[in-house]
């Protein structure tokens, strides 16, 4: 039986940004001290350097906190071990179900009803016809959203939206979860239960890669962290030594 890993190797990611002038970029690029992360191309559109020569492996059992200040390329090395950003550089090799939990709300659509959502967003994340059918109503009943569920999406608040989304990304079983951020939805109840239901996928899960601000929560979850900066790989390794490092670098600053 194959194991459930995933391997980067020497993956980079350049990222064109089409939306701002290359002189506007650069001078606020400049000013961060970020000179070598700046490109252009032959047609004058801006690169960015988003990742840089990034390498490690992860096996079952293993969960990697990946820590960092804002614009340090969390989100970003996630979404390209969810195969959602190609890297320019370097390859990824993934043995397993991979589901990333980055944008709960991919895929659902406003004229659609709340049911229709589950199937809609479930395909979306890979589930069967038959796997959908099973988990429709148990995650009908954790949404807490009742008759709802037959009214469009439209008709929904931020709130009831983030929670249908939640109850159909977490019904799914991933040998490989990818979570960015811990995810707020609704009121202190139903958060307590979004909690507890977020603990049990990742029980599930034979390799977890999870992006926190909170090193506290980096420390209790994973057993291996990797801090980036500026989209480098800073350290890897295990989570007290690189979030101890992470931290005195941070305190010097």
């Amino acid at each position: 039986m194959t194991r459930t890993s995933i391997t980067l190797e020497h993956v980079g990611l350049d990222l064109p940004i089409f939306d701002v002038s290359g002189q506007s970029l650069k001078k606020r690029v400049l000013r961060a001290g970020r000179r070598n992360r700046i490109a252009e191309d032959n047609a004058g559109v801006v690169i960015v350097r988003a990742l840089d020569d990034i390498s490690f492996t992860l096996e079952a059992g293993d969960r990697l906190g990946l820590i960092g200040a804002n614009g340090a390329g969390k989100s970003t090395l996630l979404r390209v071990m969810a195969g959602i950003y190609p890297p320019t550089a370097g390859n990824v090799h993934t043995l397993g179900k991979s589901v990333p939990l980055l944008d709960i709300s991919l895929g659902m659509e406003d004229q659609s009803t709340g049911r229709q959502n589950i199937r809609l967003r479930g395909l979306l994340l890979g589930m069967s016809d038959k796997e959908i059918r099973a988990k429709t109503e148990e995650i009908a009943e954790f949404t807490e959203l009742n008759d709802y569920l037959d009214l469009p999406l439209r008709t929904y608040s931020t709130g009831m939206r983030v929670r249908l989304g939640f109850a159909i990304s977490t019904a799914v079983d991933a040998e490989i979860l990818l979570l960015d951020e811990v995810l707020s939805v609704g009121d202190a109840k139903f958060q307590q239960k979004a909690k507890a239901r977020l603990e049990g996928l990742h029980r599930r899960a034979e390799i977890v890669v999870i992006a926190l601000h909170s090193n506290e929560a980096i420390r209790n979850a994973c057993n291996k962290a990797i801090w980036l900066d500026r989209g480098k790989l800073m350290a890897i390794g295990n989570t007290a030594e690189v979030t101890a490092a992470y931290e005195a670098h941070a305190t010097q600053a």
